[in-house]
């Protein structure tokens, strides 16, 4: 059972259909993410057009078929109102598929459709609408702290920072790269956001992250039957990012035959999708990161000479977070006030011989390691003094955070490993303790607090999703004094 993750803020979710029980049932398939969004329903491409024009919406879901404005001339509009903001065109015709993503479409939906594609394809639209949503700020820390920021104002970082306004006005191909953790993919967002078309999609793609048979085509599509499991046509990156930008990331894992075709669309703008001899024209900008040397991986066979020039038409090189200075004591009070905010735990103080201690640590992780340090920090400390142990702790084998890990997982594990390490490293001190009772308590709590908030207070749910009898949940909701049900 994957375990639960820190909530994040619910997102606005608009669904058009002109059959009202097909959209019901679309509204509850999204509320199954019990991410608590918001959606609305029309049945009306006029409706849903008036409504997007008046209201936010993180993502619109629309049918093709629709009474008076049709479901292409509404993703037509929509995609002129609002580049950035992702629709997902819905239809039993899968050959509109095509027209659907040169007219704006994020991805198209071939019906009849199960419903994990429709989750799988909403969760990664509303990451996308995430994504572009988040401004990223240059060198200072006047900024919420909330929002993604390349912090540093060492002769390093404003070498970057030049660099990123001498190529984001082009339309250049740029190579970023950096060890793990130094921010690529920000100074990636930066590039795009200062660029010509800012306006238009960003889609990021981790290509370390993708099964290897997959990576085609989640870069490329497929059409039906192009493999086992390929049940209808499929989108792929290069088409949701069309007239937009495309962020490869850990460019250096991609297999050989996708950088074959990889180097075609960077050289003729064109490709084929798995399965395919169609071909597919895209205007789409590239930039890729990587935090490997590239050039041993040519001297190995393992990356092609013609790609490599192709794509380092332009280089941006991060420095490591040791060879920063005093950025590092930026960066460490910005993540300290984050942790602190986000857990709602008194930020603690970093007294001289702390501040020593981890200057003087080499942060083989970069920024990355240093937030999950200071996170661990925060969160040990509970609000008292920090000491050398801890920081040790902190900085020992026992770091959480690994390249193996999603950016979700490593989030759980700050939240949930992290205060359960403290409880028990507490216990130990003492050579006694309630650890076991007190942490069941704290996540039974919460467990039933969250769920109430989900049912809008309706008992019957509650009990239902947690598997308890009515009787008990009463009785649990009254020990921990939680908000009586309406």
């Amino acid at each position: 059972m994957k375990p639960a993750l820190p909530k994040k803020d619910p997102a606005r979710i608009l669904v058009v259909d002109p059959d009202p029980d097909v959209a019901a049932s679309i509204q509850m398939l999204l509320r199954s993410l019990h991410q608590g969004h918001h959606i609305s329903l029309t049945h009306h491409g006029q409706d849903a057009l008036t409504l997007a024009s008046r209201e936010h919406f993180d993502l619109i879901l629309t049918n093709f078929r629709l009474p008076g404005l049709g479901g292409l001339e509404l993703l037509k509009q929509l995609h002129s109102q609002k580049p950035q903001r992702p629709v997902v065109l819905m239809s039993a015709n899968a050959n509109l598929a095509i027209e659907a993503t040169k007219q704006g479409a994020y991805d198209f939906l071939v019906k009849p459709f199960d419903a994990e594609q429709l989750l799988e394809i909403s969760t990664k639209a509303l990451q996308a609408s995430s994504t572009m949503s988040q401004r990223i700020t240059l060198g200072s820390s006047g900024s919420k702290k909330n929002e993604p920021q390349l912090l540093g104002s060492c002769p390093e970082m404003q070498k970057i920072y030049k660099e990123i306004g001498r190529f984001a006005p082009t339309d250049v191909t740029v190579l970023i790269l950096g060890e793990t953790g130094t921010g690529k993919e920000l100074v990636a967002r930066a590039i795009y956001q200062h660029s010509e078309r800012a306006h238009q999609p960003f889609v990021a793609v981790n290509c370390g992250a993708i099964p290897e048979n997959l990576l085609e085509s989640e870069l490329f599509g497929h059409v039906r039957g192009a493999f086992t499991g390929a049940p209808s046509n499929r989108i792929g990156r290069f088409q949701q990012a069309h007239q937009g930008t495309l962020f490869l990331d850990e460019i250096g894992d991609l297999l050989l035959p996708v950088q074959v075709k990889l180097l075609r669309v960077l050289q003729e703008g064109t490709f084929q999708p798995l399965g395919s001899t169609t071909d597919i024209h895209v205007d789409v900008r590239v930039l890729a990161a990587t935090h490997q040397p590239l050039v041993e991986l040519i001297s190995q066979g393992q990356f092609r000479e013609d790609l490599y020039y192709r794509i380092n038409s332009a280089t941006i090189d991060l420095p490591p977070l040791r060879n920063r200075g005093k950025d590092l004591e930026t960066l460490l009070s910005h993540f300290a006030d984050i942790a602190s905010e986000q857990y709602g735990i008194p930020r603690p103080k970093f007294p001289a011989p702390i501040l020593k201690r981890l200057l003087a640590h080499p942060w083989p992780g970069n920024a990355r390691e240093l937030n999950n340090v200071i996170t661990q920090l925060v969160v040990r400390s509970r609000g008292f003094p920090l000491t050398l142990d801890l920081v040790e702790t902190a900085l020992s084998g026992t770091r959480l955070d690994s390249p193996h890990l999603s950016n979700d997982e490593n989030e759980f594990a700050l939240a949930i490993i992290a205060p359960v390490r403290a409880a028990l490293e507490d216990a130990k001190n003492r050579g006694s303790g309630d650890v076991h009772d007190e942490l069941v308590r704290d996540l039974e709590k919460q467990l039933i607090s969250t769920a109430l908030e989900l049912a809008g207070g309706h008992l019957g749910n509650v009990s239902s999703w947690l598997g308890i009898s009515r009787v008990t949940l009463r009785k649990k909701i009254a020990v921990y004094h939680l908000a009586s049900p309406k």
